[in-house]
């Protein structure tokens, strides 16, 4: 699975990085009701820091910033469940098929890569701070 397709479906929320339980469903090749009901069966693995269901202003966020939600979804009378990486993680336990594996490992790797991106950056920033600092030394001596 193509690691853009799965950063796509990562949102910011709450200060997490999450993926929605609609796509996660999509992702598994199951019905969100299904993924649902296999979470709600071991709600003790999934503390709030793993899952948490999105307020109705955060989900007004999302459906705002998502232009490429199906419209069964943008009208749904409850608000999703956001999955941490850990609970991403969890539901692997949850979600005993080889596409659950397989997609988990998938969504492992996005996690990894976008965190690996997010220090690239940071690096880059303390760089060019640097390299501002020395510039201005240098032309303070001019």
């Amino acid at each position: 699975m193509e690691l853009s397709i799965i950063k796509n479906k990562i949102h910011n929320i709450q200060g997490n990085k999450v993926i929605l339980d609609f796509d996660l469903a999509e992702l598994y090749e199951v019905e969100t009701r299904v993924l649902k009901q296999a979470v709600r069966r071991n709600l003790k693995r999934f503390p709030d820091d793993f899952m948490f269901q999105l307020s109705k202003d955060e989900w007004k966020e999302v459906i705002t910033n998502c232009d490429n939600l199906p419209e069964n979804i943008k009208f749904s009378p409850t608000a999703p469940f956001a999955f941490t990486e850990q609970g991403v993680a969890m539901l692997s336990s949850v979600l005993n098929s080889d596409k659950a594996i397989d997609v988990n490992i998938s969504i492992m790797r996005a996690f990894v890569a976008l965190r690996q991106h997010l220090t690239d950056y940071s690096n880059l920033k303390e760089h060019i701070a640097q390299l501002e600092k020395e510039m201005n030394i240098k032309f303070k001596d001019i």
